[in-house]
């Protein structure tokens, strides 16, 4: 029995099989999360989507930007960016079965016997673990709920500037949805910074979220994805960067999480 987590795949599903191929993944007995990003700009969306629903209950997801997004155009009857290349999503007479599977999917995992939390962008500054969990539990039950189509409507708003209690629900679910799949930078007091999707920044005023000094100080091991910039490297042990930018032609990262062991499959796809 293993577990695994496992970068962006954005519909790179060649390099996501042949991983699965290499450590002879067994959903009868092993169980892979995800750091979300499961759709969108690669060329097999589709697959991905199929093959994590065919074995859903051997796999977890923390949904990313991508995934919320379509699950939202789904339910808001927009019409997909083509760049997304997901017409053999919409097309599917599975669809609806597809965005059932997505939507249960959470925005954060914790894994006690790993010491592990994981989830698409990273670690509010401003919150523990804890805290983290509880938000992410607020925006579940907001897109999981009866209102959903309500929230996603409000999703694409500007994001609130900082959290205050009197903040609206619609308001307190962009704000915690733009930190689980949405942080790059941050500022000294952890407010976002959404611009910059570089790995470096030459503005001295932001800062990677995880090198503010409140996640310098954790112990527990972070694993996250959306940032294909950083080629997976952060320069702590504790932080684990998944996303190396297989869609963009870099490579797909598999991590065992026990032993923190990485398997690497270069990129055979093109955009």
């Amino acid at each position: 029995m293993a577990d695994y987590a496992i970068g962006d795949l954005q519909g790179c599903y060649f390099e996501f099989n042949r991983l699965l191929e290499r450590v002879n993944f067994n959903p009868s007995q092993d169980h892979l999360y995800l750091v979300g990003d499961i759709v969108a700009r690669g060329p097999d969306s589709l697959a991905c989507l199929e093959r994590l629903y065919n074995m859903q209950g051997s796999v977890s997801i923390s949904l990313g930007n991508h995934d919320l997004h379509l699950i939202a155009c789904h339910y808001l009857n927009k019409p997909a960016n083509p760049k997304d290349k997901l017409g053999p999503v919409f097309d599917s007479p599975k669809r609806a079965d597809y965005i059932k599977f997505l939507q249960h999917q959470p925005l954060a995992i914790w894994l006690a016997h790993h010491d592990t939390f994981i989830s698409h962008a990273g670690l509010n500054p401003n919150w523990s673990i804890k805290k983290a969990l509880k938000r992410a539990q607020f925006a579940q039950t907001c897109y999981q709920g009866p209102d959903a189509i309500h929230y996603f409507t409000h999703m694409y708003e500007p994001h609130p500037t900082e959290w205050q209690s009197t903040l609206s629900k619609e308001a307190k679910f962009r704000y915690i949805v733009n930190y689980f799949t949405r942080m790059r930078f941050v500022y000294s007091d952890g407010k976002l910074e959404l611009h910059n999707k570089t790995s470096v920044s030459d503005n001295s005023s932001i800062i990677p979220w995880f090198e503010h000094p409140n996640i310098s100080q954790l112990k527990q091991h972070l694993v996250f994805g959306h940032w294909a910039a950083l080629e997976g490297k952060t320069n702590k042990e504790n932080v684990h960067g998944l996303d190396t930018g297989c869609v963009w032609g870099g490579s797909m990262t598999l991590m065992e999480l026990a032993q923190k062991k990485h398997f690497i499959e270069s990129s055979h796809s093109f955009i």
